[in-house]
């Protein structure tokens, strides 16, 4: 199988069952952004996996889990108004989040200061994706009709690599960047 098809070659491309848009609609932009963010996660694993570090591991398999739940967010972004999705997100998917975030939030020093993207590789890189995934929201308030649940993991997830660059920064004993006034 050819990995171009030219179907794209004039502006359009498919949503879930074939529906041709433009590559500028509202969906595509959402979903699109969804994967750069996840392909920012992906850079981070790599940075983790160098680190070798036994305690940074849960961390890798959070993060390896939510690539594969960003494909699903993406899926429900590229499904046209009224067909099913595939891959739906579940409240068990937010509530995942949301434990780790408590979790790790509570091994963290607390936050006295607004901090910079920064300190270690994957820390800096969580915090790029961070960013995406804000936009990626930013992008899919913009659709029709979009499932609620899609926007309250997208939130979460922002909130989740805020946490997630922070700790591993602090698993890292790398310093977090500070805000200087």
């Amino acid at each position: 199988m050819k990995i171009y098809t030219k179907s794209g070659d004039k502006g359009t491309t498919s949503l879930v069952y074939g529906q041709r848009v433009a590559k500028h609609d509202s969906r595509v932009e959402a979903y699109g952004t969804c994967d750069e963010a996840n392909s920012l996660i992906g850079l981070a694993v790599s940075y983790i996996e160098e680190e070798a570090a036994e305690e940074l591991k849960k961390i890798l398999e959070a993060c390896q889990k939510i690539q594969t739940t960003i494909f699903h967010v993406g899926a429900e972004l590229a499904t046209p108004i009224g067909k099913e999705v595939k891959w739906k997100l579940t409240e068990a998917d937010i509530e995942w989040l949301e434990t780790l975030i408590d979790e790790w939030s509570e091994q963290l020093p607390p936050l006295t200061n607004f901090i910079l993207p920064g300190g270690s590789r994957a820390g800096a890189t969580l915090h790029l994706a961070r960013t995406v995934i804000r936009r990626a929201e930013r992008r899919a308030v913009l659709i029709e009709e979009v499932n609620p649940m899609v926007l309250s993991y997208l939130n979460r997830l922002s909130d989740f690599l805020f946490v997630a660059a922070r700790y591993v920064n602090h698993l890292l004993q790398k310093q977090e960047p500070t805000l200087h006034q």
